[in-house]
């Protein structure tokens, strides 16, 4: 068992005290506001609470919440596993060239897709207009759990995809030729042979797609699906903060258990990895060879194409005097990037301290601080824009103005700054991942090498471990600023006012269902989005593509 107080991992690191304690008061910082959502549950009078928890609307809520989860990540399986076993261990044909297209839909934000898809496929969207002709005057409803659970799982299966196509490379393939010997069929290998092995894998992937579902506000939202998200930023808007509150309870009751799955399953994982799975395909699909390649056609054809297909159609069509308030302005975009350069620089400076501090020292308070920064990661940015609100709500008066997308407080306090911070304790664990796995690469004796030399601890980060670093620093702070440049729900609730980024101006069109005004800002996080492949692959490498 690990000691509370940290051992160096070498004896060069200089003094641990004081970066035990910058790195306590970090974490500390990031837990604390979600405090206030259970200090705000607790003023609720029981009896009053216990109505609000049992009434018909909260009950449909759960259930849609969970049924959601459920269906998305079991559609993220049965999707994603087959694409990684044909991509890795299949001759399947230009199987390099799918295997990085079928990763392609995370770069498109899910409440991008679903805005595109009730634009295409909605009562009398754009594919009834082409059907219009041959007599068919509407389509089906989109809307509900059905549209919610197709779009999100479009745009979530890559998870599933990309933890068990990573598992598949490390698999060892003399396994599948000793189940060739034993006359085992191509399906009965898998099964018996395969799965169990990149089962960890398959877990991880579905636990984040599960993760996703549960968490996204745009979708349901767009969908017309009460959920935990989309009710609790309802009734936020609605003043009734009570409600909010215990909602938000009950969705971090259910991330939790998420979580604690996977961390029930992580003692689990022992898979065999000597192989090298990304040497050539191991499994011949004979005259199914060519006839394979429909599902991942068909599949990244949907996620992508739909979305490219709308917005390309809304940027020839769009009437610029519509609704001249929503055009779409330089600033928008500006705005997104300054505020996403200014999380992604303070993310890094807080993550840096605590990020050392767990790579070089080894006791349970280093992996406690570590785990606390990662808590806002896994709370669902509505429950933190909320959680915020009532931090700061304690010790100011709230005014709330016509916009039901935006709260006021006095003066400068809840500007820029606080929605900073959000994006900081959002997004933080991205940094302090990155930099904790370049820190553990850094020769000790490197360091070592410069005390002798009379070099002071301080001169010695500088001068040898900060530029070993810059790397993970660097990569950091990217995907630090990627992902903040998608943040929908927290931007909503704590952007100041007139302050519209490009993710506000997207949703401000969907609300007032003048689409054609979302085409460019969309466009532009498409292409921000893409950049977080080129991330992934810097930081993982190109091995199997």
């Amino acid at each position: 068992m690990k000691a509370l107080f940290p051992r160096q991992r070498d004896a060069t690191d200089g003094p641990s005290l004081g970066l035990a304690l910058v790195s306590g008061a970090i974490a500390a910082s990031m837990v604390f506001p979600l405090t206030w959502l259970l200090y705000e549950a607790t003023t609720v009078d029981p009896g009053r609470a216990w109505d609000l928890i049992a009434r018909s609307e909260t009950l449909e809520v759960i259930g849609n919440s969970l049924l959601l989860m459920i269906a998305v990540t079991t559609l993220s399986v049965l999707i994603g596993v087959p694409l990684a076993w044909l991509t890795v261990q299949t001759d399947l044909p230009f199987r390099r060239f799918w295997s990085i297209i079928v990763a392609l839909p995370l770069v498109v934000p899910s409440y991008i897709g679903a805005f595109a898809f009730v634009s295409a496929f909605g009562p009398y969207g754009e594919f009834q207009a082409l059907l219009e002709p041959i007599g068919i005057e509407r389509l089906p409803e989109i809307y509900g759990l059905s549209g919610a659970t197709l779009v999100i799982t479009l745009y979530t299966y890559p998870y599933v995809y990309l933890t068990t196509r990573a598992a598949l490379l490390s698999f060892d393939a003399t396994l599948l030729d000793a189940a060739r010997t034993l006359n085992h069929s191509t399906w009965a290998a898998f099964r018996r042979v395969t799965l169990p092995q990149v089962r960890p894998g398959i877990v991880a992937g579905a636990l984040l797609a599960a993760l996703y579902a549960i968490s996204d506000f745009g979708t349901p939202a767009i969908m017309q699906l009460p959920v935990f998200t989309r009710q609790i930023y309802v009734e936020y808007n609605a003043f009734n903060r009570n409600y909010a509150a215990l909602l938000c309870l009950q969705l971090l009751a259910v991330v939790l258990v998420v979580l604690a799955l996977e961390w029930w399953v992580r003692p689990g994982d022992n898979v065999q990895s000597s192989g090298d799975g990304s040497s050539g395909p191991v499994v011949e699909l004979g005259r199914w060879r060519w006839p394979a390649m429909a599902l991942p056609a068909t599949v990244t054809g949907v996620a992508l194409l739909v979305p490219l297909w709308i917005l390309g159609l809304w940027l020839v069509t769009a009437d610029p005097n519509a609704r001249p308030s929503l055009g779409f302005e330089l600033e928008y975009a500006l705005n997104s990037i300054t505020v996403a350069a200014a999380a992604a620089l303070v993310a890094v400076l807080v993550a840096l301290p605590v990020a050392y501090f767990a790579a070089r020292h080894d006791s349970s308070l280093s992996v406690i601080f570590e785990r606390a920064t990662y808590v806002g990661f896994a709370v669902p940015g509505v429950a933190l824009g909320l959680a915020l609100v009532f931090f700061v709500t304690g010790y100011e008066n709230v005014r709330y103005g016509s916009d039901l997308a935006t709260t006021y407080l006095p003066g400068l306090y809840q500007t820029v700054p606080l929605l900073v911070f959000a994006y900081v304790v959002r997004f933080m664990p991205q940094a302090v991942g990155s930099i904790r796995s370049t820190t553990l690469q850094v020769d000790p004796t490197l360091v070592e090498a410069a005390h002798t030399l009379g070099e002071t601890p301080l001169r010695t980060f500088r001068k040898i471990t900060l530029p070993l670093i810059a790397p993970g620093l660097t990569a950091g702070a990217a995907l630090v600023f990627l992902t903040t440049m998608k943040e929908l729900p927290a931007t909503l609730m704590l952007r100041p006012h007139d302050f519209d980024t490009l993710v506000t101006i997207i949703w401000r069109a969907q609300e007032a269902a003048y689409y054609q005004y979302a085409a460019i800002p969309a466009l532009i996080l498409l292409v921000v989005s893409g950049l977080s492949i080129l991330v992934m692959l810097s930081q993982g490498g190109r091995e199997g593509l």
